[in-house]
Parts: C-alpha cells; sequence; structure tokens
C-alpha cells in the first residue's frame, strides 16, 4: 500500500448511493446476535474468500500471512484475491456475492460503508467474543466507525510527517528541524535557492496543492481544521476559522516564490514514485510525506542524508507538536458474507496478531496498529522510521472526519486551493462559503 492519494481507492458516490439504496440495515445496535464457531469443536473444511487492493509484489507479500492463520484454524483455507478496489467491493455486495471478508484502503468510504450497512456493524462480534479494543490507539476509531456502527478494524496505518534535506539544513545553518508553521516558512526562505534568472534552483518547502502528498487533508489535520461541525451535518470550512489561516499561511509562502515560478518549477520536477523524486535529488529541502517514504529513499536514493519529525503545528498550539495526520487500511464483513462466523475469526486474527503485524510493517514499511506490535522487538525501526511509530500513538494525532460523501468533500476542497494558490480566489472567506454550500449540499442528498 504506497502513498496517501495513491493508497486511497476513491468511489464513485454513485456507486456508493447505490449501495446504500440496497443495504436497508445499517450500523448500529438492535442486531441478532451473530453467528459463532468454536474452534476447539470439528468441523467441514470451509474455503473463506477476503478481497482487497494489494497487487504486485505487495500482494505476494501480503498472502504469506495465511498459513499461520490456517495452522490455528486449521479446517479454513483462506483465499486471497488482489487487484479488488472498493468499485468492485460495493458492486459484489449489490449483487448479493460478496467475499467473506474485505480489506479497502479506502478511509474516505467509511461513512457510507458503515451507515449503509454495505460493511457489517462488528459490535455484536465484538461483544460477544469479548474482543478487546484497548489493543488499538484510540486514533484508529476515527477511521474504522461512522455513525455508531464499528464496521471496520485496522490493519496497518500510515503516519505523515516531516521530511527534511540534513545537507541542506547544515548549509543554512540550521540544526533542528522546524516545530511551528512560522518557523516552517522561516526554515523555507532559508532554504530555498534561486538561479541568476531567479527560476527556483531549490525550494525549501512546496506548499502547492496536488503536489506530491501537500493537499487539502494533509494542510487542515496539522493546523487542526475541521471539515465538519459537531452535527456532522454541516460543513465546517468557512465556519472554522483555522481554514482561513491555514489557507493564508499557504497563499504567504506561494507569493514568496511566485506563483507562475513555482507552478513552472513544479511541473518540472520528477514523479512521486520513481527515481525521479524532487526530494531524493535536493531539488526540495523538506515536504510532507508518509513512513512509506522511508521504503523509496533505501531502495531508490540509499545514500541520502536525511531525517524526519513530526510536521509542524500552528504557533499557538506547540502542546500539541508531535501530532500528525494518520489513517491506514480497513478490514470487515460485508453484508452477505457467506461465512461470517469464520469471517471474525480472520478479521479479528489479521486486526491483532502481532507477528502479522510486526511481518507486514517490516515489508510494506507502513505503521503496525496495535500497542503490542508497536513495542515488538522484532519490529524494524531505523531512527527516520520511529518518527512515524511516534506519531502514530500521539493522542492528537487523527484522520479527518468521516463522512457518508466519500472523498467528494476533499475534491472540493483540492479544486479551490487549486484556484487560491493562482490567485484566482478574490474573496477567501466568500469561496469557502461556497465551498461549504457545494458540500452540504452532497450531504444532503445522503439524507444520513
Amino acid at each position: 500500500m504506497e502513498g496517501g492519494g495513491m493508497r486511497r481507492t476513491v468511489v464513485a458516490l454513485a456507486a456508493l448511493m447505490l449501495l446504500a439504496g440496497a443495504c436497508t440495515a445499517g450500523g448500529g445496535t438492535g442486531q441478532s446476535p451473530p453467528p459463532t464457531v468454536n474452534p476447539s469443536a470439528t468441523h467441514e473444511p470451509v474455503t473463506i474468500e477476503i478481497w482487497g487492493a494489494w497487487s504486485g509484489r505487495e500482494l505476494k507479500q501480503f498472502n504469506q500471512i495465511f498459513p499461520a492463520f490456517e495452522e490455528k484454524y486449521p479446517w479454513i483455507t483462506v483465499k486471497s484475491v488482489g487487484n479488488r478496489d472498493d468499485e468492485a467491493i460495493v458492486a459484489a455486495i449489490r449483487a448479493g456475492n460478496p467475499p467473506d471478508v474485505v480489506l479497502s484502503f479506502g478511509l474516505d468510504s467509511v461513512g457510507e460503508f458503515c451507515s449503509s450497512g454495505g460493511w457489517q456493524d462488528l459490535t455484536p462480534y465484538i461483544e460477544q467474543s469479548n474482543f478487546d479494543l484497548s489493543q488499538f490507539p484510540e486514533s484508529v476509531f476515527k477511521y474504522t466507525s461512522f455513525a455508531g456502527s464499528q464496521c471496520a478494524l485496522p490493519f496497518l496505518t500510515d503516519a505523515y510527517g516531516l521530511y527534511y534535506n540534513v545537507d541542506l539544513f547544515e548549509k543554512a545553518g540550521l540544526t533542528e528541524p522546524p516545530k511551528t508553521f512560522s518557523e516552517l516558512t522561516e526554515y523555507a526562505k532559508k532554504l530555498t535557492e534561486f538561479n541568476p534568472d531567479g527560476s527556483i534552483k531549490v525550494a525549501g518547502f512546496i506548499p502547492w496543492a496536488g503536489f506530491y502528498e501537500f493537499g487539502a487533508v494533509t494542510l487542515s489535520i496539522p493546523w487542526q481544521a475541521h471539515w465538519y461541525d459537531e452535527s456532522g451535518q454541516h460543513s465546517a470550512v468557512a465556519t472554522d476559522p483555522r481554514w482561513k489561516e491555514a489557507l493564508q499561511w499557504q497563499k504567504d509562502l506561494v507569493d514568496f516564490y511566485g506563483a507562475d515560478e513555482l507552478k513552472r518549477f513544479v511541473a518540472g520536477l520528477g514523479g512521486e514514485w520513481g527515481a525521479g523524486h524532487a526530494f531524493h535529488h535536493g531539488q526540495i529541502a523538506m515536504m510532507i510525506d508518509g513512513e512509506w517514504r522511508t521504503a523509496f529513499i533505501q531502495d531508490l536514493a540509499p545514500d541520502l542524508n536525511y531525517a524526519t519529525a513530526p510536521f509542524p503545528v500552528p504557533d499557538d498550539a506547540v502542546d500539541r507538536y508531535g501530532m500528525g495526520q494518520i489513517g491506514g487500511t480497513i478490514i470487515g464483513i460485508p453484508r452477505g458474507s457467506p461465512h461470517p462466523a469464520e469471517a471474525w475469526l480472520l478479521v479479528s486474527w489479521m486486526a491483532t496478531d502481532t507477528d502479522t503485524l510486526v511481518y507486514m510493517a517490516n515489508n510494506v514499511r507502513n505503521v503496525p496498529t496495535t500497542y503490542a506490535a508497536l513495542e515488538s522487538p522484532d519490529l524494524d525501526v531505523t531512527p527516520q522510521f520511529k518518527t512515524f511509530l511516534d506519531i502514530f500513538q500521539n493522542p492528537y494525532s487523527h484522520y479527518k472526519e468521516t463522512s457518508a460523501i466519500g472523498s467528494q468533500d476533499q475534491d472540493l476542497m483540492g479544486a479551490f486551493m487549486e484556484d487560491w494558490q493562482e490567485g484566482k480566489v478574490p474573496d477567501l472567506q466568500a469561496g469557502l462559503d461556497q465551498v461549504a454550500q457545494q458540500i452540504d449540499a452532497l450531504l444532503a442528498q445522503t439524507q444520513v
């Protein structure tokens, strides 16, 4: 699973709406007791199927976990099917022939998965089996539940932080990473180098929406800008003052470079997922990125002298320094699962088995999601990777508020940010008011 934007499978709202129409049983209480199975008894052999979006090398690594499960539950055989995105899962649920277990990178679909009943509320299973939710940091429940339904459990996660080039820091006389946004601006200016013609040679930090991992969500989390009000029924992008502060900070730094100049510079940089990545080549001194970047650097730029740190926070929130954006892979039981009792055995095992989580973390370089796995001596922890383990465990770390409209709120805010950074928005408040109205209109359509 690579990259927050890359690894998040975006599901079309139309497909999700059709799922909502097909699934009349929502989450919450009042469900009948779930089916159970006694692991100590004798059982007829059964094969259960899990669908997920893993592919290629990562799918092969993922499939290595199942022999340990099959050894623990010898009457169960697991068939793992890769290259199944959220759209394929939704279509199978609607058609009445879903797999037993589903795995998704689509955090932004959790609201619809839970509220529609497309992913079953796991609360009855949790209660019946005395499953201990305290194994997980509180932060995971922000992106695995919605509207009273705990319809998913975590299986590895991402954490976002600051990457910085140590050699460029030393050249600029900087000895430690910035902790506040004012320091980030100061550092970015000190680290920036211009060519004689005024073009950018090295950018200290690129606050350009759509460039690598910088965008609406990765900006909002450290600024602690809310997407929705307390009811979850109305957008807060026009009423939470943090949004204006965050966007003004972004625009001020864009203006330092010049929007046209920065746009040209970004257009000439290498792609995010290949050897030409700008950070690998010292073309940018600082950036926001996820823990997986450590693996890319090890593979593609092993001699790069770099360090990581939590991303800066607002100047008036220094007590929250160390927090960051978190959220990753989720697993659950779809509505109509052919073998729900066995499916729960697999879901609960995948979410909590320490050896499995450590193996996956060491191979795909994501953050494990239980306290036991985080503390395991078998976890391969470099100084750069440890930063992200700490961010995940910080009590202020979180993902954006979940809603029933998938990623459409992000799409709207992302488009707005692109216009804003290029100077096409004359009135920031009026522009945010319009985005909020558009989000509210989408929410109203869901009738959640």
